[in-house]
């Protein structure tokens, strides 16, 4: 019976949600007819060897054409195009946004300006989602030319058998990790590395000026944040990674929580060291703050206290989630 849940489940898994319940029932249902009354495992892969590869299966079960990029590859192109697309059209469509917003002068009309931020920023977006598809799906057809075992679907690079399915752990659907997640884990990486290369002009203290929104003053010294850019860069890679290895299993497992932990352990060592930089904010913007809060060495005495409090906190707490969520995690031994 175990062998046959995975197999279901590595057929399901690569079909959209919707209807995936309907469909696991509908092949266990169809698996136990063409077993006999009193069957065994050997059975069971019998049954399985005859309805072939899951991945071929899945592929028979969805109503739309795979023409431009191979079965082998389609599903992985596919959700690639749908994570990354978004991502960088955001991205630019953002960078548009702040460009015209730092430089607005006051000289033009407000609405025409709003007007020229919507079509440069949607005319920019479409630019990079032209780009992003033209690049993934050369890569994904070079891939899928080069590789000598293009006609396999297992990583031992042999013809499916029911006894690669050994390879798969059982995953319940609770403790999958959906692809939503990694979204999000990797716009809000293309976020906060944006706004780090670009916190002297991005954030700071804004003064109501008229009809506009003018920039007095920055928080962060840029030099003394971009001085630790390879730090930053390395844990950006790590973030990248992380979500990657969560798109290729789709489960935690202890591993990927330990490289987790490893990547907050640095990332807290690094936080705490810039935020301890004394040269970190400018010293404008602390004079505004204390004349505005009339709070003397705010920054010193509270803020940065509690923000490294509050990061380790976080940090902690995704850290040990992920550890729990490896545990949960119900890893089938078939002999």
């Amino acid at each position: 019976m175990n062998i046959m849940n995975l197999y279901i489940q590595e057929v399901v898994r690569r079909l959209p949600e919707k209807g995936r319940e309907d469909i696991a029932l509908e092949l266990k249902s169809t698996i136990e007819d063409m077993l006999p009354d009193e069957y065994s495992e050997q059975d069971v892969k019998a049954v399985l060897a005859t309805l072939g590869n899951p991945r071929d299966l899945a592929n028979n079960y969805l109503d739309r054409p795979k023409f431009l990029i191979g079965p082998n590859y389609y599903d992985v192109y596919m959700n690639l195009l749908k994570m990354i697309i978004p991502i960088a059209a955001i991205i630019s469509m953002s960078s548009v946004i702040t460009n015209h917003v730092i430089s607005y002068n006051g000289e033009e009309a407000l609405l025409n300006l709003i007007f020229e931020i919507v079509g440069l920023g949607i005319w920019q977006g479409i630019s990079v989602s032209i780009q992003v598809f033209f690049w993934l799906t050369i890569t994904f057809a070079i891939i899928e030319r080069v590789d000598p075992n293009v006609k396999y679907a297992t990583m031992t690079g042999k013809e499916w058998t029911p006894d690669d399915l050994k390879l798969m752990p059982y995953v319940e659907a609770e403790n999958r990790i959906p692809v939503s997640e990694i979204f999000l884990g990797l716009l809000w990486t293309a976020i906060w590395g944006s706004v780090y290369f670009t916190a002297s002009q991005l954030i700071g203290i804004y003064q109501s000026s008229g009809d506009k929104l003018e920039f007095i003053t920055p928080t962060f010294n840029q030099e003394i944040l971009l001085s630790y850019w390879p730090f930053v860069a390395l844990l950006i890679g790590m973030e990248i990674v992380i979500s990657t290895w969560k798109y290729c299993i789709r489960h935690w497992t202890m591993k990927l929580a330990t490289f987790n932990s490893l990547y907050h352990l640095l990332a807290t060592v690094i936080f705490i060291v810039i935020v301890s930089n004394p040269n970190l904010i400018t010293p404008t913007f602390i004079e505004y703050f204390t004349n505005m809060f009339s709070a003397d060495n705010g920054w010193e005495n509270w803020i940065r206290p509690l923000s490294i409090f509050t990061f380790i906190v976080f940090a902690g707490v995704d850290a040990l989630s992920g550890y729990r969520k490896a545990k949960k995690v119900k890893k089938l031994k078939l002999d």
